[in-house]
């Protein structure tokens, strides 16, 4: 695969989002033949995560990119996400997991969307959606082992599997997973994995008894399903490893995964400045030599983290330059100094913010570790004004 970096700007595009699929097709296949089996050799399936459009790289695109690697099921926080991929195409199993009172479980169901219930009151929901729909609905459930967020918490666990049965005697459902989600698998060593994995095999022994037998029990995400093969169970759900980013940084090997993502832009102005020359709002960074600086004209409007003046970094001529002074909302100024060339660059030249880090330039990583946050964040929240393109494969120009 080709480094983004470097290539020629397309004049038409001011700032733009570069979306390799087909580097989300090989980080899929690489993942899924990572996980394929258990600690006992057993067969283990693969959900690609698309919730969040897809974590910033397009929800419908990285869905077709993620099953043409492997991906056995999608995986969405919302009805509205889930009915999306069905409306552009996608026709596999799709898991849901975010719900509220009122939702159109009705649609849900007609789309063949299998379903995640927290509580007995969203099971009523559910049950009313499936009747409307006149079939029956494919019905997970979720138990709160330790993270404190969605799913049953434990004393209510045995009430839900109950009515959960019940309902699937009834023929409102088919009960076909049980799930759960780690807090803290990004730090593998940390106790809280091995009590919450001990919660899930007991809610498991729990709906054993009751008589639910689901095709699938998943408690990995990226990181666990990397690093903690015990917690493979039948089923991965790989999110942010599946777009080339490492989902624990420092713990993880080097698995050949390629970032999708590259943010760059046209430089919008090169100008001098003399020593002693305040730059963006508040003169939070102060030449103390006569500078170059670059105008990027994309802010934090369009997705940019306040956090990243003089903090982060982008790549322009083939080096790595400071950003400096604050982000603004519309645009920010970077340090083209130390090129002994004389001026490195000039209006229309490419800025890349992030992008594979192949040829050097800043990643996601970088990103976050400059702006204090997770990789998660920098490409979920980039957008506003930048246009989004795909491509599959080689120069993104």
């Amino acid at each position: 695969m080709e480094e983004s970096a470097g290539m020629s700007l397309p004049p038409v595009a001011r700032a733009e989002i570069v979306v390799d699929l087909a580097a989300i097709r090989h980080n899929v296949a690489v993942l899924r033949e990572l996980v394929s089996t258990d600690e006992a050799g057993t067969g283990v399936a693969m959900m690609t995560v698309v919730k969040a459009d897809g974590y910033g790289h397009g929800m419908v695109e990285a869905a077709g990119a993620a099953r043409a690697g492997g991906a056995d099921w999608l995986g969405v926080a919302t009805i509205d996400e889930a009915l999306a991929l069905r409306a552009g195409g996608d026709s596999g199993r799709v898991l849901c997991w975010l719900g509220v009172p009122g939702e159109d479980y009705a649609a849900a169901v007609a789309a063949d969307v299998d379903l995640t219930a927290y509580s007995t009151a969203e099971l009523d929901e559910i049950a009313v959606g499936a009747e409307q729909a006149g079939r029956p609905a494919r019905l997970q459930l979720k138990v709160d082992t330790g993270l404190s967020r969605g799913g049953a918490p434990e004393e209510a666990w045995p009430g839900v599997v109950a009515a959960a049965r019940a309902g699937e005697q009834a023929g409102h459902w088919r009960v076909t997973g049980i799930w759960s989600h780690f807090a803290c698998s990004d730090e593998p060593d940390h106790p809280a994995n091995d009590v919450q994995e001990r919660a899930f095999r007991d809610a498991l022994d729990v709906a054993d008894a009751a008589g639910l037998r689901p095709e699938v029990r998943h408690l990995a995400n990226s990181a666990a399903a990397i690093l903690r093969p015990s917690s493979r169970f039948d089923l991965v759900r790989c999110g942010l490893a599946s777009y080339g980013l490492d989902p624990a940084p420092g713990h993880t090997r080097d698995l050949g995964l390629v970032p999708a993502m590259t943010v760059r832009a046209s430089l919008a102005m090169v100008k001098s400045i003399a020593t002693g020359a305040g730059v963006s709002y508040g003169h939070t960074w102060v030449a103390d030599h006569d500078t170059t600086v670059g105008l990027v004209p994309v802010g934090y409007g369009d997705g940019v983290p306040r956090h990243a003046g003089n903090a982060a970094e982008t790549w322009v001529a083939g080096r790595r330059r400071p950003v400096r002074g604050r982000i603004c909302m519309d645009q920010f100024l970077v340090d083209l100094s130390g090129d002994s060339s004389g001026d490195p660059a000039a209006a229309g030249d490419e800025v890349v913010l992030f992008g594979t880090g192949r040829a050097g330039e800043p990643t996601a990583q970088d990103w976050a570790e400059a702006c204090g946050t997770i990789s998660y964040e920098i490409v979920t929240r980039i957008g506003g004004r930048f246009t989004r393109r795909h491509h599959d494969g080689g120069d993104p120009a």
